[in-house]
């Protein structure tokens, strides 16, 4: 599922979700494991975790023949999801990580996208083209992680 929404000319929001046939618990699993991100999302060549993955902790992530970018995780809660901001001078993206409980073994995932700044328009599409497939994948490995 997708929404968008453009709220403003320097402001751009979208939101992917899938549902998972796993819990919550399942799914922190994969998520608390940056190295392993680039298993599962083509989006990463390289990232770098500056410590451990916990608010306020830094990390730098190259998509393939791209720049490397630095964020930071401005909320990491268990088993529920994590916030990332990366700044570009007078941009600044925030990517929201949820995982919505929908019973004991199946969830809700949600990949939130707010822009806002010169070039919003343009950077927020680029930042989520890819959260369908990254989406999917993560639904195929957390149902493989159980079988």
């Amino acid at each position: 599922m997708t929404n968008t929404t453009n709220t403003s000319t320097n402001e751009w929001r979208t939101e992917h979700s899938i549902e998972i046939e796993e819990g919550a618990e399942v799914i922190w699993r994969i998520l608390r494991d940056v190295a392993g991100w680039k298993r599962w999302n083509a989006g990463i060549e390289r990232i770098e975790l500056e410590g451990p993955f916990a608010t306020g902790t830094w990390f730098t992530m190259q998509p393939p023949g791209q720049d490397a970018f630095r964020s930071c995780f401005l909320s990491v809660r268990e088993n529920e999801g994590f916030v990332d901001e990366t700044r570009v001078e007078d941009l600044v993206v925030t990517v929201d990580h949820r995982i919505e409980r929908l019973g004991a073994k199946r969830a809700r995932v949600v990949y939130a996208v707010l822009a806002r700044g010169p070039g919003a328009e343009e950077v927020g599409p680029a930042v989520s083209s890819d959260f369908p497939d990254v989406l999917a994948a993560l639904a195929k490995l957390a149902n493989e992680a159980q079988s």
